[in-house]
């Protein structure tokens, strides 16, 4: 991991898992660009490419968990440790997508 992790914690696809299976109330945010987004996703998830966060922070929510993801964790962790900074309650998914789909999940796939 290239960031120091202090103000949010990591989450595994296991994890993330079972808090959307027991729809628990999170805010799943995808930080990658539009083209990786648009070829595959996790159903339910939010796009804000890393590059317009800071322009559209005013649409993440304060009142709910937010984990963040990218393709391998490395973006997620950068804006995980932001967001922390700023005061939200966040979690990086570990090993972005890539990880959630070597354990087996499901995500949104486009055509």
């Amino acid at each position: 991991m290239f960031y120091n992790n202090a103000g949010y914690q990591n989450i595994s696809p296991d994890q993330l898992i079972k808090k959307l299976s027991s729809r628990e109330d999170v805010f799943l945010l995808d930080v990658r660009t539009p083209a990786e987004h648009a070829a595959q996703a996790i159903d339910g998830s939010y796009l804000i490419p890393l590059q317009a966060l800071t322009e559209r922070l005013r649409e993440l929510p304060k009142d709910r968990e937010i984990i963040v993801y990218c393709r391998t964790g490395n973006r997620s962790a950068y804006v995980s440790s932001y967001l922390s900074r700023l005061g939200y309650n966040v979690k990086n998914l570990e090993g972005g997508i890539v990880l959630w789909n070597m354990a087996g999940n499901r995500s949104l796939a486009h055509a």
